[in-house]
């Protein structure tokens, strides 16, 4: 059914009936139902946000292999091949000197590749539309109910009338912010979280790249961070305190702050441009446990966050779904649940690795309010100890590329 068709059946009825529900068209929302269909399984997504809303917010989109490797399988991968920006390697830069460390040498020839988020949640968005996908943007009121039984609802607003989605499970894929993971029982629920006390003030900048690959910066003024988008466009962050005003920061302000953090002793040049857009992101660590109930499955943020640092948020998104869709898959061809049972204790073998992976990154590389002299002298023969160490270079190549999928 095509979306134009489907708007007019919620028109149309009060109640529509489905196999997989799945609230949130973000990309593991998406992605999910674009797995479900190639293995034709029926699936509505239930969205918020309008179309032009979830395609124009811009967010990072550092893709591990793994999660590279899939689009192409699946057929979503084309325009990431054409436009992304491959990377097999990362700078370290401290003490005024960069080091390489080599992530395709280290992980035989395993690569990243940048590609912005709000770019794939297009392509995901077309190839589901093209394909007949059944998306309904603009909802409100959503509430996900009778979870513990074999006939999961539900149900939400939409055009001013209230309507009804029958599944046979339900996958929240709707952040962190989101209404499933609440409604799941808080006394079967673990949540564990780290507020860190500092953020990222992010910018987007008109200029060409400064560097071909990723610089990391550790800095005694606060970390700093190196990125390209396009030819055109450059994503930079620094560390700052994360309740601090956005107009605390004018543009002069942030490319000092740049240049400081930055600079090297071979006299390696930031290129400014205009900052097309600039904010602070605060930084937490997050994971639910279990990230099942009944007939409802957590999945990306609304299941676990990480601190951008390890680049891990939206690759953690698609090696959820991946096992959910796999799951699902084998439920409905051979009525088999094992998969659906070990659905939370496999994801959350490789959410706990990617917490510990970014929150190992985020404390190596950020200065620390309430930290002493002490602790930074630890932090710099970390840093040390990885650029001069095959073993300890690979261990952070092996991680930061991806373990590989489910």
């Amino acid at each position: 059914m095509r979306l134009e068709s489907l708007r007019e059946t919620i028109s149309a009825h009060e109640s529509m009936k489905t196999r997989v529900g799945i609230v949130g068209a973000g990309p593991a929302g998406l992605l999910l139902s674009h797995l479900l269909h190639r293995a034709g399984i029926e699936s509505v997504v239930l969205e918020a946000r309008s179309r032009e809303d979830i395609e124009s917010a811009i967010r990072a989109g550092v893709l591990e292999q793994g999660t590279v490797d899939l689009l192409i399988e699946t057929g979503v991968g084309e325009r990431m091949q054409r436009e992304g920006f491959v990377h097999h390697g990362i700078e370290l830069r401290f003490g005024g000197c960069g080091h390489r460390i080599d992530l395709s040498g280290l992980t035989g020839g395993r690569a990243i590749t940048v590609y912005a988020q709000h770019e794939l949640i297009k392509d995901l968005v077309a190839a589901r539309v093209d394909g007949g996908g059944e998306i309904v943007f603009g909802v409100s009121d959503v509430t996900v109910c009778d979870l513990d039984g074999d006939a999961p609802r539900i149900v939400f607003d939409h055009d001013g009338s209230s309507h009804e989605l029958r599944c046979e499970f339900i996958a929240g894929c709707d952040g962190f912010h989101g209404v499933c993971r609440p409604a799941i029982p808080r006394a079967l629920l673990s949540e564990h979280t780290r507020i860190y006390p500092y953020g990222w003030l992010g910018i987007l900048a008109s200029a060409p790249p400064s560097a071909r690959e990723l610089i990391y910066a550790y800095h005694d003024r606060g970390f700093a961070l190196v990125s390209t988008r396009s030819p055109q466009i450059q994503r930079l962050y620094i560390q700052c305190d994360p309740v601090d005003p956005i107009e605390n920061w004018p543009d002069a302000r942030i490319w000092n702050e740049l240049h400081a953090r930055l600079a090297t002793d071979d006299g390696w040049q930031l290129i400014e441009g205009p900052v097309l857009q600039k904010g602070i992101i605060p930084m937490r660590s997050f994971v639910a446990e279990p990230m099942r109930y009944g007939r409802l499955f957590l999945a990306g943020d609304a299941a676990h966050i990480v601190p951008p640092t390890g680049a891990k948020g939206l690759n953690l998104a698609v090696a959820d779904v991946l096992v959910l869709s796999r799951a699902l898959v084998d439920y409905y061809r051979s009525r088999d649940t094992n998969a659906l049972d070990s659905y939370s204790e496999k994801c959350l073998r490789r959410v706990w690795r990617a917490e510990h992976f970014s929150w190992w990154m985020t404390s190596m590389l950020h200065q620390a309010p309430d930290e002493d002299a002490f602790y930074r002298r630890l932090q710099r023969s970390q840093l040390d100890y990885l650029v001069t160490s095959r073993a300890a270079a690979t261990s952070l190549a092996e991680n930061y590329v991806g373990l590989p999928l489910a």
